[in-house]
């Protein structure tokens, strides 16, 4: 590549976690090559970082069947402006983050033009749809993976992937300041929490909050010392949380705060949560957890043909064992997670927040920087073909 024409990297978000993602790779790549250009669909973090926005990030981001459905049409025509672009004004690299709906797509249309395209945050395909890994095997180049467990994985069909750690990791510290959290969310520093997560998302919040409440009765009479936090991601979530609590909890205390969810855990003593993303910052919260998850039947049905994962959370996927109680559909009652959160509050956990500890660092690799690494050595692995 000839230095006096600068880098050019395309680069495509489609949601706030990828806007951030797509930020601090910027910054990283900036820091190496100032005068590099970045241009693709990116939100207004990647837009201050100066990347620029062929198209809105809010464009792809449309969650629900129908909304989607709905948008088709445009997406699908951005689709192919994206691509269009991108083989008329060739990148050294293209790199889609996350949303591999639409990204594996665009790289492979671009890779079969014989663009270097990345993709960065590895697909569940470990999980569920394994088939897809041919597909983008023949997409990518590269992927950046942000678990250990999930590079094995392509390792066992020779697809390139890179592991560089987990942004979470790299944000959160490695001794949680559970004191300093209290004092912000206005909690009693010597008091006893169970934080409540039943989620984010209308389902979740709907099926989860009546067991987790009819529990939480149970355990204030085991436990009276024991307080209440549920940290909820919007108004929505928190009508409905009410409307439940009314039902089932009327008169149980409960300390509602609106967003700061990882400010609630690592204030908490226990956690109490839904599978997915958050069980990984209880995790790097240091904090005991009890997993609790149920689905709607024809769901979960779906998911025991789907799904090939001996473990639903992520710390007990991340050491291959049982570190935490994963209490999934069937086995999530009442009665359970009081027997459950109840051996987290009579018994000493130090092992077990040495184990996340441990786990802490094993994926703490600074991943803005192993990123922009893993661009750097694409650009020059496409300049010498």
């Amino acid at each position: 590549m000839p230095e006096a024409r600068p880098l050019r990297i395309g680069i495509v978000a489609g949601e706030v976690s990828g806007d951030t993602l797509g930020a601090g790779l910027i910054r990283e790549l900036r820091a190496r090559h100032p005068d590099a250009v970045f241009e693709g669909i990116a939100g207004p973090q990647m837009v201050a970082e100066g990347c620029t926005a062929l198209f809105e990030m809010d464009e792809l981001a449309v969650m629900g069947l129908v909304e989607v459905l709905g948008r088709l049409p445009r997406i699908l025509a951005i689709r192919r402006q994206i691509i269009r672009h991108f083989i008329d004004n060739p990148p050294d690299v293209f790199v889609g983050i996350d949303a591999p709906d639409f990204n594996i797509g665009v790289e492979l249309k671009l890779r079969k033009r014989g663009l270097a395209t990345l993709h960065y945050v590895s697909p569940s395909v470990w999980a569920w749809r394994q088939n897809r890994i041919h597909k983008i095997k023949a997409a990518t180049d590269m992927v950046l993976a942000f678990l250990p467990f999930e590079k094995a994985f392509y390792d066992r069909f020779d697809a390139p992937c890179r592991f560089i750690g987990h942004t979470l990791a790299d944000q959160m510290p490695l001794v949680p300041d559970t004191l300093g959290a209290r004092e912000r969310l206005g909690l009693k520093p010597d008091g006893r929490y169970l934080a409540l997560l039943p989620g984010s998302r209308h389902a979740e919040v709907t099926l989860l909050s009546p067991v987790y409440l009819e529990a939480c009765k149970q355990l204030k009479v085991r436990h009276p010392e024991l307080e209440f936090v549920v940290p909820l991601v919007s108004a929505k979530r928190r009508a409905e949380f009410l409307a439940i609590k009314q039902q089932v909890a009327p008169n149980l205390d409960i300390t509602l705060v609106e967003g700061r969810g990882r400010e609630v855990m690592t204030a908490s003593d226990v956690i109490l949560l839904a599978s997915g993303t958050a069980t990984l910052e209880a995790m790097l919260a240091k904090k005991p957890m009890v997993v609790g998850y149920k689905f709607k039947p024809v769901s979960y049905w779906l998911a025991n043909k789907l799904v090939h994962t001996a473990y639903a959370s992520l710390p007990n996927l991340l050491a291959d064992q049982t570190l935490v109680a994963e209490l999934i559909q069937h086995e999530c009652t009442p009665g359970h997670i009081v027997d459950e959160v109840g051996k987290l509050l009579d018994n000493d956990t130090s092992e077990l927040v040495a184990h996340f500890t441990q786990l802490h660092k094993q994926i703490r690799c600074n991943a803005d920087e192993q990123a922009a690494l893993a661009v750097l050595e694409l650009t020059r692995r496409s300049c010498q073909k």
